[in-house]
């Protein structure tokens, strides 16, 4: 596989109406025929998403459908065997203790990378909403740092988190509903960073770190494509295109 391979996941078939992938040389994943994935994924469901992804490395951009298949940035990262930090944009902690064992959800996934992964140093969570901040905060004080969507206005802590003591190589994973409501449409309640907030922040980690790889979700799930003129999705389109188009730019120097 290609260092720089891209990869979409179907699993709601929201990509069908976007062409943000079009002309470029993107790898397929077909989602749509597995049981059991919808927020929740339970044991068999991700024995077979654990194949479908199997030929593939962590590295390259992988795009992962709406913020309800979000746990897949667990399997994403369960392929990187050198110690990594991961980055999260985020307006939602993750954080839930699961509800049963086996399963891992888009509610829980961060709390499961950090329980079970040996290989994970710290995790960042960029633009969590301020409401979940205090609820997180101090949970886990030698692996978890948060940055609420308020602290991120003041642009002097964007320097801050450059320059955060994290050291090895990172992991990013993007759920627009961080973003505000001119940038993304989602199925979630959403934050107020600008797509050019998230673009700035996204550079300086790129200038600071060696990145191995980007998940990008956030699609607004069927529920709310049901608008007339198609905003939501073009909203979405031109928001997936706009990263893909910076971070393959930003991979290949």
């Amino acid at each position: 596989m290609g260092h720089h391979s891209i990869v979409v996941m179907n699993f709601s078939q929201v990509y069908n109406n976007e062409t943000f992938y079009e002309q470029k040389n993107v790898e397929w994943v077909d989602c749509t025929d597995v049981k059991g994935t919808n927020c929740y994924c339970d044991e068999d469901a991700c024995r077979l998403l654990i194949e479908k992804i199997n030929k593939f490395m962590p590295n390259g951009i992988h795009f992962i459908d709406s913020g309800n298949y979000h746990y897949m940035s667990k399997l994403w990262t369960d392929k990187i065997k050198i110690p990594f930090n991961l980055i999260i944009f985020d307006h939602h902690p993750d954080m839930q203790p699961p509800l049963f064992d086996d399963f891992i959800s888009c509610g829980c996934w961060v709390k499961s990378v950090i329980d079970v992964n040996p290989f994970l140093k710290k995790v960042i969570i960029l633009g969590i909403s301020d409401s979940y901040l205090e609820k997180v905060s101090g949970k886990y004080p030698e692996k978890m740092i948060c940055y609420g969507e308020s602290q991120l206005k003041n642009e002097q802590i964007w320097q801050k988190i450059a320059r955060e003591h994290i050291s090895g190589p990172v992991y990013i994973s993007i759920d627009k509903d961080v973003l505000d409501e001119e940038s993304a449409a989602t199925n979630w309640d959403q934050g107020s960073m600008s797509l050019n907030q998230m673009k700035v922040l996204l550079n300086m980690i790129f200038q600071n770190h060696e990145v191995i790889g980007v998940d990008i979700c956030g699609e607004c799930s069927p529920t709310c494509i049901i608008s007339k003129d198609n905003r939501n999705i073009n909203l979405n389109n031109r928001t997936n295109r706009e990263l893909l188009e910076m971070i393959s730019l930003l991979k290949t120097h």
